[in-house]
């Protein structure tokens, strides 16, 4: 089937790729805390995320000045401009086909995103391998095109899809708890306000209850992906289980609050802009 500019899935897919790029540049810095938080070392284990955060921050930008709170912002746009178009199109082609013009429950709504974001993941996973190790500091890449044809030559193709396993496990269960939150509480407004000119606040409140609900159960499978990515040789059984022999059950919560903050925000933010972004060119999301 031949696909044009007009077609709805790739309406949907520069919608998304736009809603994703605004979220990304504003919201990078949390990433890169996380990121940071996630891959301290042992001796350098903060008292607290909230104690931790601040150090972190205050140490980035004083060591590599206000801009280092943007490094790894290039990968960021690489993987989020393709992969929420990706997200976004394969969200609207799956519930246009299985759900056509009727509203799918909770646990289709789950299985939407979670389809979604499987796509998505998959395809961009070899440049979010490339975001986390430009994120914490340990590798000295110059760009993006030279860190993948690094990584090519001195660990091999598979290396750019090491932490796979945790990656589905964070986003996908991410992804569903998500759209079905999202969905639910949504779906609960008053039509009043659902139709008046408040509607973009009242759905991004819906947004951040359900990215706050999602970023807490997926916490552990991000502290995972972070240290599988950043150390390729470490399976994900062994991460998980060196996580737990450092720091305990709380080191699977390390990073929580700031990537807390930046999921909620980014996909809050995303999903506010792409509905209304839909609604402009007269396409219901």
């Amino acid at each position: 089937m031949e696909l044009s500019l007009a077609h709805p899935a790739i309406k949907a897919f520069m919608c998304g790729s736009l809603s994703g790029t605004c979220s990304t540049l504003l919201f990078q810095p949390l990433d890169l805390v996380k990121t940071r938080l996630q891959t301290l070392q042992s001796g350098m284990r903060p008292g607290s995320d909230r104690v931790g955060m601040v150090t972190v921050l205050l140490s980035v930008v004083r060591t590599e000045k206000l801009p280092g709170l943007w490094k790894g912002v290039s990968p960021s746009f690489v993987r989020t401009i393709p992969g929420v178009g990706i997200y976004f199109s394969t969200y609207y082609s799956l519930k246009q086909h299985f759900f056509q013009d009727r509203s799918p429950g909770a646990l289709g709504a789950v299985l939407l995103g979670g389809g979604a974001r499987t796509v998505a993941g998959v395809f961009m996973l070899p440049v979010t391998v490339i975001k986390t190790r430009f994120e914490c500091g340990r590798y000295s890449y110059s760009s993006v095109v030279g860190a993948l044809r690094s990584v090519c030559q001195t660990e091999g193709t598979a290396a750019l899809f090491s932490g796979l396993t945790a990656t589905l496990l964070r986003d996908v269960p991410f992804s569903g708890i998500y759209v079905m939150f999202y969905s639910q509480t949504k779906a609960s407004l008053p039509k009043e306000i659902s139709a008046s000119p408040s509607a973009p606040l009242a759905n991004f409140s819906c947004g951040i209850l359900a990215g706050v609900l999602a970023s807490l159960v997926t916490q552990p499978a991000d502290m995972v992906k972070t240290h599988v990515q950043v150390n390729p040789q470490m399976k994900t059984v062994e991460a998980i289980r060196y996580i737990y022999m450092e720091n305990g059950l709380q080191g699977y919560f390390r990073g929580a609050v700031p990537r807390a903050l930046r999921r909620t925000m980014m996909a809050a933010m995303a999903w506010t802009v792409y509905e209304q972004m839909m609604a402009h060119i007269g396409l219901k999301s």
